[in-house]
């Protein structure tokens, strides 16, 4: 089931277009990646499936329902910097937060949202004193609050340390696995290959692919291998049907194939056959830099 439909939206800011025609869908369960670089139009996405902008042309709807301001209470989101008064603990802080956003009693609901930040040990400490980090997760727990099935990040470990970056990752897994739907934006990599499910490309706002984060970002399949003669090996090898590209580097040689199109078990046979005895047979994935860089060449930074 696809808990956001989101059909062929426009967005132009003067003569910028900042999305042309975007199509996503995102299934209910996923952690989902809007990935690009800078000025790809990703923080104009979410602000218009958050009711912040209005979109030129298109439509979305989330849970098959359209939009309106009770579906709107479903959704947690995390947009900018968190805001909150340095002066007041994290307590009391989301009672303001939970007030404005309506989303029903707050109770025990900012004990429950703490515990799950793990905030929960510094609940009656000023906003002051929290690190990067800390301030991150309080503003996710406010995102938290009411309940609502779907969250949606913009950003969410940017200008963090290594470890606020872990902490973040470690709790959107998390949320995942307690039956959330998530949706981030990010132009990070290494953050999109380590928590998402799935992931749609933006490219100066046009929508370049998107799908299971595996099949959208590899598409070839790596083996590395080695033996007692390299060189003979990589001329062996010349005669494999299949590999797209071979090369040697360091200890090792790479075969490179059509994703799904080897069989390590073969490659060893053949091997073998051909009295070459490997002492190493590693299936790799294409690296993901690569992928994206493929996909987004050109790409121009024009912060939107």
């Amino acid at each position: 089931m696809a808990i956001l439909q989101i059909r062929e939206v426009s967005k132009s800011y003067g003569r910028i277009q900042a999305l042309n025609k975007v199509s996503i869908e995102v299934p209910e369960g996923s952690v989902f990646g809007i990935l690009g670089p800078n000025g790809s139009g990703k923080t104009t996405l979410l602000s218009i499936i958050l009711d912040v902008l209005a979109a030129d042309s298109g439509s979305y709807n989330w849970f098959g329902e359209g939009s309106s301001p009770d579906i709107r209470k479903k959704i947690g989101s995390l947009l900018e910097t968190p805001n909150f008064y340095h002066y007041l603990s994290a307590v009391n802080n989301l009672k303001i937060t939970h007030e404005i956003s309506g989303r029903g009693d707050a109770g025990p609901a900012i004990d429950s949202v703490l515990k799950q930040v793990k905030l929960f040990e510094r609940r009656n400490t000023k906003f002051s004193t929290y690190s990067l980090g800390m301030k991150q997760r309080l503003a996710i727990a406010a995102a938290l609050l009411g309940g609502p099935k779907v969250l949606v990040l913009d950003e969410p470990t940017n200008g963090l340390d290594p470890v606020g970056i872990i902490e973040i990752r470690q709790l959107i897994t998390a949320l995942r696995n307690q039956g959330h739907t998530i949706i981030i934006a990010s132009h990070l990599l290494d953050e999109v290959e380590k928590i998402c499910t799935h992931v749609a490309i933006l490219k100066k706002g046009v929508l370049v692919t998107t799908g299971n984060v595996d099949e959208v970002l590899i598409d070839e399949d790596a083996v590395e291998l080695s033996a007692a003669d390299n060189s003979r090996l990589f001329e062996l090898l010349r005669e494999f049907a299949g590999i797209k590209n071979l090369s040697k580097e360091n200890a090792f040689v790479y075969a490179t194939f059509q994703k799904g199109g080897v069989n390590l078990e073969e490659v060893n046979r053949f091997c073998f056959n051909n009295g070459i005895i490997l002492n190493h047979l590693l299936l790799k994935k294409q690296k993901l830099e690569t992928r994206f860089f493929e996909l987004t060449a050109d790409v121009h930074e024009n912060p939107l």
